[in-house]
């Protein structure tokens, strides 16, 4: 099982907790944990990847074993902690404002 961290915006709107758990069948990407997790919560379609392009929203961000892979190719195999469940993946809300 994948552990996924979510932000306070995206819990309210799944009506869950901070971490979630999602199953994975092949390897473990950005986009395989997305394309689950929408699955398990069609709510949060559209809120953290366009409908559309299927791009990451600008206002998100995504983290592995704290690293920042947001700008990453979303098919690029996240590291082997994520995949075991040792470590969650993170999706951050930035805040953005002067």
């Amino acid at each position: 099982m994948i552990r996924v961290w979510l932000p306070a915006s995206l819990r309210m709107l799944a009506h869950t907790d901070a971490e979630v758990a999602v199953e994975i069948q092949g390897p473990v990407t950005q986009r395989s944990i997305l394309d689950a997790l929408e699955a398990r919560y069609p709510m949060l379609r559209g809120a953290i990847r366009d409908h559309i392009t299927q791009k990451r929203r600008a206002f998100i961000r995504f983290f592995a074993c704290g690293q920042d892979v947001s700008h990453d190719d979303p098919d690029t195999p996240l590291p082997d902690e994520i995949g075991d469940g040792s470590a969650p993946f993170m999706i951050i809300g930035a805040i953005a404002g002067g």
